[in-house]
């Protein structure tokens, strides 16, 4: 798949790297974790391999929500990402475009996922 596929523009300019706050949906983490280490986000394209680090880089920042930076390629913020996996997991997103990534202060939302396994 490319990213035209996708609507996404292929070209470098383009990239955006965007702060991201969120509700987890508390019932469907356990299913998340499963895909982010099974490889089925992992290996999803354009952006698997981004969402996967993204994921890493979360924090839980308060109760029931997490903050983390990610690069995108698409005209709309997060697009296709939303479309494929966030949405089934995450409500309530607040996306901003931020000069670099970002690091937040919390727990590790990976690690408060692997706990759940």
């Amino acid at each position: 798949m490319t990213r035209s596929r996708f609507n996404c523009p292929p070209c470098v300019e383009n990239i955006l790297i965007y702060s991201v706050k969120s509700k987890f949906i508390a019932e469907k983490m356990k299913k998340f974790f499963q895909e982010l280490t099974d490889g089925t986000i992992e290996n999803q394209k354009p952006d698997g391999a981004e969402i996967l680090s993204s994921m890493k880089r979360a924090k839980i920042t308060e109760p029931g929500v997490i903050q983390w930076s990610e690069m995108c390629f698409c005209p709309s913020p997060l697009k296709h990402e939303r479309e494929t996996v966030y949405d089934r997991f995450f409500s309530d997103m607040e996306i901003k475009v931020i000069d670099d990534y970002a690091e937040f202060d919390g727990e590790s939302f990976f690690d408060y996922l692997k706990k759940l396994d």
